[in-house]
């Protein structure tokens, strides 16, 4: 009965273990999706918050836009600067409304251009308190154009906003003739310019004058022009008119035009559209005509519209009366910007705004100090301008009257730096060559006096570098040089003066040399320079001098001995030649007809022989460079046969080199090519030349050594080439067939190598061509001799 209950609770347990993983794993699928939705649902909540928001920043901009055309449509400006004070203000409004017409809009911070001094200087005070300390501010300003306009500041958030409107506008008809216009009836638009106290007319649509006021005939007459009411003249000049009308017909906004004549001032004339044609009046500029002129300056307001020197002319109120086109040119300034009356200060700043006026770090200071002109009662040349394109403008301010006021001339001096630049540093370069030169130059001016010298001058001469520097006459110069060298240093300097202060136009440069007592030569040369000084040179010659002196008695005696070598080398040569001859013909008796002779007496009579060979060789070899050295050696070109010249070569090598004792002494294998060009040369010379290179080939060979001949053509030219198994070629070999020595390291078989390789090089020379030696591996030499297919030319040449 115990063992029923342990049994079952024992089954119980195995059934809850085996339970719980599957348990585990249905309550992690259920979390799973449990996130997964939660997930799912955060997700498109998310987005539709993104929706809503993209929506909510569509509407604000949208009421933003609309809150700027609100503001861009009213007859005010407002100005806004941001929290972080980066970039330009953003201007809304009209502009116009508070500048004078014609003005760009960012001309309204620039409140000297269009406010009185006081009331400018006030404006920026107070705007720099607002930003910088957050005061607000109401204030009422005087325009330079009488009005009076409302300024007020305040901190909008983390910026500042400041609004500028008019007080009110002066009581004229200029209202009514706009409503006029907008009615669009044309008598009333004539109606109203006839009660207008300003110049003013009225055009049809093709743009022809059909009305004027009283105003606008007046201002005709006193230019010089006349008309009528129905048909009144033109004022513009045509040129002028064309590009009035052309701005007027690029819109339907008003157009402007500054206008200028002296019999009746300045105006600003304005013309727009109205119904039919278009309507204008001309202005005058505020208190042109009462602005008093000097007697001077309308004398010369003439005059300097033709000058091509920038000038402008301000009153002592700092405003512009009168300038000219070159000084628009120089600043690069529109006409429409330079009206008359425009402040100083207004053209300053547009300068500065635009880079055109010195880098400065204090500007207002620096204008300050500009503005002192107004005060100052003779000219004054300030400081050059560098401005920031590269130019340097020179300025210069003179009084403008008794009034007051300023002119001020312009010169752009930047072309003139630069010369002088130029010719300062060609002076530094030609001074230092000056004194870097090993003669010493002295330039006298017309005068006598020393203007240019170097300190050769003062150490050939012994002359103080001090005195020669404070331009000293040339007397002085003569009596320093005889307190110098007291035996003759005055009078030489007394000698040359004769050709420094001859004043003769057609006189001549002098050159000669100076033997002074202290045994130095000086080579002179007195030149006459074009703008009438003379320049003296000195060159101490006294160790050329010697050296040319040995070399000349040193040529001289090589001339001798040149003499005596052509002397002894005819003579000798011809004096040789004689005993030569006895001695190869008594050895020919002696070995045909001598009797039987052993073989020692053989081998000496094979010796004698092949020795009177080689002796008759070199007297060959040595009246052929004589011959050459004279410049009496001729070729005898013809055509050759190239077989018939080894086989005489091969002859002259044979006795040269004879067998002796059944020693083989040289092993000569001859390769001819195929179908060989005509060859047309001296076959003599040729001979000599082969024969030259073959025994000498020989002779750096060892005894049977193999010697070979190839010869081949290569296009219009034949090549000689012989190799052989010698110890190879030294330099000093080298040198021997490029030169007459002979070589100083043979000895044995080996000696006379240069003279056979001089006569060689000199015969090719002569035939047109050349020859070159290289070196054979493991061992021996191989040298190329390149004639031309046809010398006869080269021979006449030479």
């Amino acid at each position: 009965m115990t063992a029923v209950p342990a049994l079952a609770q024992g089954i119980q347990t195995t059934s809850f273990a085996g339970a719980a993983p599957l348990a585990i794993a249905v309550g992690a699928g259920c979390f799973a999706l449990l996130a997964m939705a939660v997930v799912r649902t955060m997700l498109s909540d998310g987005k539709a918050a993104r929706r809503r928001a993209s929506e909510q920043i569509a509407g604000l901009r949208a009421l933003v836009d609309e809150y700027e055309a609100l503001l861009s449509g009213t007859r005010e400006v407002t100005v806004l600067w941001t929290e972080n004070g980066n970039g330009a203000p953003k201007l809304l409004g009209q502009a116009a409304s508070v500048l004078p017409i014609g003005r760009q809009p960012e001309s309204v911070l620039n409140f000297q251009s269009w406010l009185k001094d006081g009331d400018a200087d006030r404006l920026a005070r107070l705007l720099e308190d607002l930003r910088v300390h957050g005061h607000a501010f109401g204030i009422s300003l005087n325009a330079l154009d009488g009005r009076v306009i409302r300024a007020n500041g305040w901190v909008l958030g983390g910026g500042a906003a400041m609004r500028l409107r008019p007080a009110f506008l002066q009581p004229s008809a200029e209202p009514n003739l706009v409503a006029a216009a907008a009615d669009g009836d044309m008598t009333s638009v004539r109606a109203v310019l006839a009660t207008l106290t300003k110049p003013a007319f009225a055009r049809d649509a093709e743009n022809r004058l059909i009305y004027a006021n009283g105003p606008y005939l007046q201002l005709a007459r006193s230019i010089g022009k006349t008309g009528s009411e129905t048909a009144p003249p033109e004022l513009l000049e045509p040129a002028q008119l064309k590009q009035h009308m052309a701005a007027c017909a690029a819109g339907d906004k008003p157009a402007t035009l500054s206008v200028a004549w002296r019999a009746a001032g300045a105006f600003e004339l304005v013309e727009f559209p109205v119904a039919g044609g278009r309507a204008g009046l001309l202005r005058p500029v505020e208190d042109q005509a009462a602005r008093p002129v000097e007697p001077g300056i309308a004398h010369i307001s003439g005059i300097i519209d033709t000058l091509a020197t920038p000038i402008a002319i301000f009153n002592a109120k700092r405003e512009l009366v009168q300038f000219n086109q070159a000084y628009a040119n120089l600043w690069h300034l529109d006409t429409k910007f330079l009206t008359l009356g425009l402040d100083e200060r207004a053209i300053l700043d547009k300068l500065r705004t635009e880079g055109m006026l010195p880098n400065q770090v204090d500007y207002q200071t620096w204008r300050s100090e500009h503005l002192k002109s107004y005060a100052r009662k003779d000219p004054h040349e300030n400081d050059p301008w560098h401005l920031p394109d590269g130019r340097t403008i020179k300025v210069i301010s003179a009084p403008a009257g008794s009034s007051g006021g300023v002119i001020y001339v312009f010169e752009d001096i930047t072309e003139r730096l630069k010369l002088e630049s130029t010719n300062k540093a060609f002076s530094n370069v030609q001074r230092e060559t000056i004194n870097a030169l090993s003669e010493a130059v002295a330039v006298f001016g017309t005068n006598g006096r020393l203007t240019l010298s170097n300190p050769r001058l003062s150490a050939l001469w012994k002359l103080p570098m001090n005195e020669l520097g404070q331009n000293p006459h040339i007397d002085q110069i003569a009596e320093a040089s005889g307190r110098a060298i007291p035996e003759d240093g005055a009078s030489i300097w007394r000698d040359l003066k004769r050709g420094i202060i001859d004043l003769n136009p057609t006189r001549s440069d002098q050159t000669g040399r100076i033997n002074r007592s202290d045994n130095r030569l000086l080579d002179y040369a007195i030149t006459r320079l074009p703008d009438g000084q003379t320049m003296m040179t000195f060159l101490d010659v006294t160790e050329s001098a010697g050296y040319s002196k040995v070399l000349k008695e040193r040529n001289d005696a090589l001339v001798a001995a040149d003499v005596l070598k052509d002397a002894f080398v005819e003579n000798v040569s011809y004096e040789l030649r004689s005993p030569l001859t006895n001695i190869i013909g008594f050895a020919d008796l002696l070995a045909n007809e001598g009797g039987a002779l052993n073989d020692r007496q053989a081998a000496y009579i094979d010796y004698i022989r092949a020795s009177s060979v080689t002796l008759g060789v070199l007297i060959d070899n040595i009246l052929d460079l004589a011959s050459v050295d004279a410049g009496i050696a001729e070729l005898r070109p013809e055509l050759l046969d190239v077989q018939n010249l080894v086989d005489k070569a091969r002859a002259g090598l044979s006795a040269t080199f004879p067998e002796i004792s059944g020693e083989k002494p040289i092993n000569l294998v001859v390769d001819i090519d195929d179908h060989l060009p005509p060859f047309i040369a001296d076959g003599t010379r040729i001979v000599q030349v082969l024969y030259n290179l073959l025994s000498n080939a020989a002779r750096f060979s060892p005894p049977g050594g193999e010697i070979r001949l190839s010869i081949m053509h290569r296009a219009d030219r034949m090549l000689f080439v012989i190799e052989d198994e010698g110890p190879g070629l030294t330099d000093e070999m080298k040198s021997a067939i490029l030169t007459r020595l002979d070589n100083p390291g043979g000895s044995g078989r080996q000696r006379g190598a240069g003279l056979g390789l001089a006569i060689v090089k000199t015969f090719v020379n002569l035939h047109g061509g050349t020859i070159s030696a290289e070196k054979r591996e493991p061992r021996g030499s191989k040298i190329i001799v390149n004639l031309p297919r046809d010398s006869a030319m080269a021979g006449v040449a030479e």
